[in-house]
Formats: structure tokens, sequence, C-alpha cells
């Protein structure tokens, strides 16, 4: 029988440092573009695409995720008392959106081994691996086009962009070759993480989205701790290249990374002008701005 997709782990223990002082009492997961905390965003990307278990990997002082995603009843139980219906429809929402399962990772040792954790709840089937911090915004969602080339090729596949010049360097990048037929997907045969740009395979950088067969669990477990003593998804990926197939994906859609101040404050701008009732008078807000 096919593989299928039905599980997504969002890693949510950073310490999140490039968001201080906002980061040293809530997690940054759970900073807020326009009035929908970061994580959500990958949350309902990842039920848009079919995925129907969501497994957080936490760390210390994330308790506000876990309480955000839960159910409020003093909130709802006001919410109700004042008749605010259109509210308590949000609030509920949210903790009706679907059943989220914790795991805690307990020393930040790397995304590979916030991954490894989640080996229990992922059990032996392929799982989605969605990085909160880049918020994806595309139709069909970026996780979605994903798992349509998965239900095709069965393999491994690596979320890309391209990306030309300099910032390159800020990537790791696959070295892979094109499918025929398939303009978007290519069949990678090595990883380089964060190359110059004269020795960089190629310009499609890798970003925060990947579909991992579970074959992956017993290859993070041999691959050795690599720079800081950290166990790196990039290192375990190459080791499976030797093993299966893995295929880079160039997905269509915007990608914001909210996970650094500038890309921050560009998707808040951007994801407000989505919204109907604040589009006009913030729209005539930035043109009155003597820029």
């Amino acid at each position: 029988m096919a593989m299928r997709v039905r599980k997504a782990v969002f890693p949510a223990a950073g310490l999140g440092t490039r968001f201080l002082p906002a980061t040293k009492a809530q997690p940054k997961e759970m900073l807020p573009i326009v009035d929908k905390p970061i994580i959500q965003y990958g949350v309902e990307e990842a039920l848009a695409a079919g995925c129907d278990q969501i497994i957080i990997v936490t760390g210390r002082g994330k308790s506000a995720i876990e309480d955000h995603f839960d159910v409020s009843y003093e909130l709802e139980k006001m919410l109700e008392e004042r008749k605010k219906t259109d509210l308590l429809t949000i609030v509920r929402q949210i903790s009706d959106m679907i059943h989220v399962a914790y795991v805690r990772q307990k020393e930040a040792m790397g995304l590979g081994h916030a991954v490894l954790m989640a080996r229990e709840l992922v059990g032996n089937e392929p799982f989605a691996v969605l990085l909160a911090d880049d918020v994806i915004d595309a139709n069909p969602p970026c996780l979605k086009q994903m798992i349509d080339q998965f239900n095709q090729t069965q393999s491994s596949i690596i979320a890309t962009q391209q990306v030309d010049g300099p910032a390159i360097s800020s990537y790791g990048v696959i070295d892979a070759t094109p499918v025929k037929g398939n303009d978007r997907l290519f069949e990678v045969s090595n990883m380089v993480e964060k190359p110059r740009l004269a020795e960089a395979p190629s310009n499609l950088a890798i970003i925060g989205r990947y579909i991992l067969t579970p074959t992956i669990f017993d290859v993070l477990d041999k691959t050795p701790l690599g720079t800081g003593g950290e166990l790196q998804l990039t290192d375990a990926m190459r080791l499976l290249l030797k093993q299966e197939k893995i295929f880079g994906y160039r997905y269509e859609g915007r990608r914001h990374d909210a996970g650094d101040k500038l890309g921050f404050l560009k998707a808040t701008v951007e994801f407000a002008l989505k919204r109907p009732e604040l589009n006009p008078e913030f729209r005539d807000y930035l043109k009155s701005l003597d820029l």
C-alpha cells in the first residue's frame, strides 16, 4: 500500500534569542502576525494539507503554546456572558482545530534532535516537519503541494526556493537534477550547508518544510553530532541519501522568514493588507508615511 502523510511535527524548543527581550518570557512561536501566533499559521497549513495529527516538540518555557491550543473555559464563559459571539467562535475554532500532542526536548541539541524526539509519536510512517518561522502564503498550501509530490514519488521531499546571489550562503543548498516532465521537482544527490556563492551547487535553497520517511529515525540515531554538539537534520538527510531517494520541490508561493525581525515586519504588513477589515485604512496610513 502507498504510504500516506498524516502527521506533522513542529520543532518549537528554540530560545528565540533574535527577538529578545520579547521572547524572554514567551515563546517566539507565539509572537503574533497581525492577531494570530506564528505557529498557528503552520498548524492551519498542515490541516489544510490533510494532516490530522499535530506533534509539537516543546522545551522549557513553552507552556503558552499548549495553552493556546487548549480550551480556555474562563475566557469562553466570559465571552458567552457578554454576547461576544464572533470572538467566542474564533476562540473555539482554535481549541477545536485538531488533537495536538506534545513531546519535550530537554536540551536544545539541534533540529535533527528535535525531530528524533517525535519518534514514538510518529511511529513507522512518513511525516511532515514544519518550521513555524517560515510562514508561507500559498494556494494550495505549500505542504499540500509537497504531499501531492510525495504521493507520486513515495520518497522524502524537501521544500526549496530559488535564491540568487550572495544570499544563498545563508541557506542549505541542494545539488540536484531536474525530473523530466516536472519543472518543479529535482532528484537530490547532495546537500551543502551555507556554501559560498562560488561553491553553491545550485540556487535552490532548503526552507522549513520537509516530508520524511520513517527511515530517518534510524539514520538520526547513527548521525554524529555536528557543529556546537548539535544533531543536524541536514547531516542525517545526507546519510539517508545512501539508502533512499530524496527530492527537492520548488514550491509555488511567497515565504516570509518570521524568525528574522525584518521578515517578521514584512509578514505583518503583507498579511494585514490581506485583511478586508484592515486594508483600506492601513493602506492609507502606509501611503501617508513620509519615507
